[in-house]
């Protein structure tokens, strides 16, 4: 077992794991854990020989929990990290990279906000409300780490938009937060889908030149009530 490398659930034990085939067990003789926060750790660790990865499922998001591992590669892989961290130039790439990735998330929020924006098409009349809208579903949705649908690749980002209006819509203009659903596979859903053919019929008004009233409208509310 110990040859393997494997993904393990934690159990309320920090002791024992759960095995995939559902046993549970402790980690074998000479192993330690390396708490997760790492990556750099994490890679040498899992490359160095077998290893087991400590993921704990909520709902649909995972969250590691750490890497058991034979103490002496984690021990390894601290030392020789703390040899490069030490060269002035590893600091260097460290600042190069976080300005590489500052200039690219600033890039995909103005992007995404642009998205936001074309995909509203408020008439004249809401011009404003649909700057207001964008910016705040951009602020919401944008921040890397945030866990939104705005952060995956693997729909385009004129979808990742409109489903952000929608969420956003849902949290903000609706009852959803404050809903008693039951506790029946689908009913979920199907509320989110109700709520969000209501979310675009709301939006829908916007796209017209006729005005109305703030406090009849549960978007103009909801923007009224943001910060300034």
């Amino acid at each position: 077992m110990s040859e393997e490398s494997l993904v393990v659930s934690p159990t309320a034990d920090p002791r024992l794991v759960r095995l995939p085939d559902g046993r549970t067990a402790s980690p074998p003789k000479g192993w330690a854990l390396l708490p997760p926060g790492d990556p750099g750790m994490t890679r040498r660790v899992k490359a160095a020989g077998p290893s087991w990865t400590v993921i704990e499922q909520k709902g649909r998001k995972k969250f590691s929990k750490g890497v058991w591992a034979p103490a002496a590669h984690i021990e390894a892989a601290k030392a020789e990290l703390e040899v490069e961290r030490a060269d002035p130039a590893y600091a260097r790439r460290r600042e190069q990279d976080a300005a590489r990735r500052v200039k690219k998330q600033d890039a995909y929020v103005h992007d995404f906000a642009d998205s936001v924006f074309r995909l509203l098409r408020f008439s004249r009349t809401f011009h404003a409300r649909a700057i207001e809208l964008a910016a705040a579903v951009t602020a919401h949705a944008t921040p890397v780490g945030s866990g939104t649908v705005a952060r995956t690749e693997r729909i385009p980002v004129e979808q990742r938009a409109e489903a952000a209006v929608i969420a956003w819509m849902r949290h903000q203009t609706t009852a959803y937060d404050d809903m008693k659903v039951a506790r029946v596979k689908g009913a979920r859903r199907e509320v989110r889908r109700e709520l969000a053919e209501i979310s675009r019929a709301v939006l829908e008004l916007h796209r017209r030149d006729v005005p109305h009233g703030v406090a009849s409208c549960p978007l103009c509310s909801a923007l009224a009530r943001l910060p300034a």
